[in-house]
């Protein structure tokens, strides 16, 4: 689990010491997203409540007419917002002005030129051709897209909307029922103003996270979960650009390898018609088990005062909404990572396959990654912080191995054919024992496959039927 549950902020990791460093803005870790937020300009209750330099205070910096205006505006928006449990238009608001900031390598985003689209989509049809020859599913992407970091944004706040509501709900949930019912009324307010202003949280620290992951992130797919709109490709090409120069390798390679992935991606979760459905749905059972402090809730309410918002905030660090240590709890965590387990780890093994042969550095691409996957890269990191789960990377080995083995053992059919339902997939219990789960599945089908053949032949005489019988008794 994560040390900060249900945290919108960016959590540190012990010991990475870049990954650790803030960029201006940057909201640090604190439960489910009310950390300690960026600067004046980020957060207007800093703004408002915290600058010390309102006209004739003489803050640091001294007093600038424009911040306070749009402290103001963002404010007003705030206490306006009716909507969800998170203000969505705040978070891409966020998230644009997280990405127009830069990335934590100091690159900036800029506008996709034709050059690199064309550069996208030859390195996305090649692998496609490539895949080809070792999976039985068919290509998934019907389009292939080149975008920005601010298209990222664009093209997956959707798909965050479906996953983090459900947890959010839980908790704007309980803030909307502290008071006994008879004093909701009396309370009407200033229960609306919680509400307002716990949206407005939730979507500034969202934007923050995922306008720093768009930093980060190469496709639509990083994460194991489809991100962008159904069956189109993309890639990030100033993303691919910076991570290939941390790397000394061909730009064209690491391009390569990275579409191999999108693409194998693709083709998963659009010929596995169940796939998504089954990982959102964990992320929902998962939320479902939020357990939220109301008694802190409503000593909150009862000590909250209007005019130092900054408490609120303050307050919702002190660890108010944490995770049931349920069977049930436990179960959704455990489905979701190894199912996420097995989907990284089909298409590290399929993309491996593809290019070992033909690409001179997948293998140094191939390690580069898992240790960005392993280390608690920034996928991991954001996943963790927009969800509450922190992920075990070392599945992804175990899994990879374990598709690596059936492959060679079964074929590339017989190794797809195990996505064709839920229930045919391996276990957790199955990835501590790669080896043994493609053993006795190769043992189980071999039974099958005589069987089959044997009926087939259409033997029918008593000594064949006997000699069925014992094996099978047997």
């Amino acid at each position: 689990m994560s040390d900060t549950p249900f945290g919108f902020g960016l959590p540190q990791e012990p010991g990475d010491d870049d990954k650790g460093k803030k960029e201006p803005g940057q909201g640090g870790p604190g439960p489910f997203g009310f950390g300690s937020g960026g600067g004046a300009g980020d957060n207007p209750f800093a703004a408002l409540f915290g600058m010390g330099g309102l006209p004739g205070g003489g803050g640091p910096g001294g007093f600038d007419p424009a911040d306070l205006g749009a402290a103001f505006q963002q404010l007003g928006q705030m206490l306006s917002y009716e909507g969800g449990p998170v203000n969505w238009d705040m978070a891409k608001q966020i998230a644009r002005q997280t990405v127009s900031q830069g990335a934590a390598d100091g690159s900036k985003d800029a506008s996709v030129g034709a050059s690199e689209r064309q550069a996208v989509e030859e390195a996305l049809r090649l692998a496609d051709l490539w895949l080809d020859g070792v999976t039985a599913l068919p290509s998934g992407a019907n389009a292939t897209v080149a975008w920005s970091r601010a298209e990222w944004v664009e093209a997956t706040l959707p798909v965050w909307q479906e996953l983090v509501d459900p947890v959010a709900e839980r908790v704007g949930t309980a803030m909307g029922n502290v008071l006994p019912e008879e004093m909701q009324a009396m309370a009407g307010p200033l229960i609306g103003m919680m509400r307002s202003m716990g949206g407005a949280m939730f979507g500034q620290q969202i934007g923050q996270a995922v306008g720093v992951l768009a930093g980060e992130v190469f496709g639509s797919t990083d994460i194991g979960l489809p991100l962008g709109p159904a069956g189109k490709a993309a890639l990030l090409p100033v993303n691919v650009r910076a991570f290939g120069a941390g790397l000394d390798l061909p730009e064209g390679d690491v391009r390569l390898y990275l579409a191999l992935r999108e693409a194998a991606h693709q083709r998963l979760f659009q010929h596995v018609p169940w796939l998504r459905a089954h990982l959102f749905g964990a992320v929902e059972g998962y939320a479902a088990g939020i357990k939220v402090d109301t008694s802190k809730l409503e000593d909150l309410v009862g000590q909250f005062d209007p005019q130092n918002p900054e408490e609120l905030q303050q307050a919702l660090q002190q660890g108010m909404f944490q995770p049931e240590d349920t069977p049930q709890q436990k179960a959704a965590l455990a489905r979701l990572e190894t199912a996420l387990a097995l989907v990284e780890g089909w298409v590290d093994a399929v993309v491996h396959a593809a290019a070992s042969s033909r690409l001179p550095s997948a293998d140094a691409l191939r390690e580069a990654l898992r240790r960005r996957r392993a280390t608690g890269g920034p996928a991991e990191q954001t996943f963790a912080t927009l969800i509450g789960m922190e992920l075990r990377p070392r599945r992804l080995r175990d899994a990879a191995r374990l598709w690596a083995s059936l492959a060679d053992a079964r074929g590339s059919d017989g190794r797809d054919a195990l996505w064709e339902h839920p229930d045919m997939l391996p276990t957790a219990e199955d990835l501590d024992d790669p080896d043994g789960f493609v053993h006795r599945e190769q043992l189980d089908f071999s039974e099958l496959d005589k069987m089959l053949g044997d009926a087939a032949d259409g033997s029918g005489s008593d000594e064949g039927g006997s000699e069925d019988e014992g094996g099978s008794g047997k």
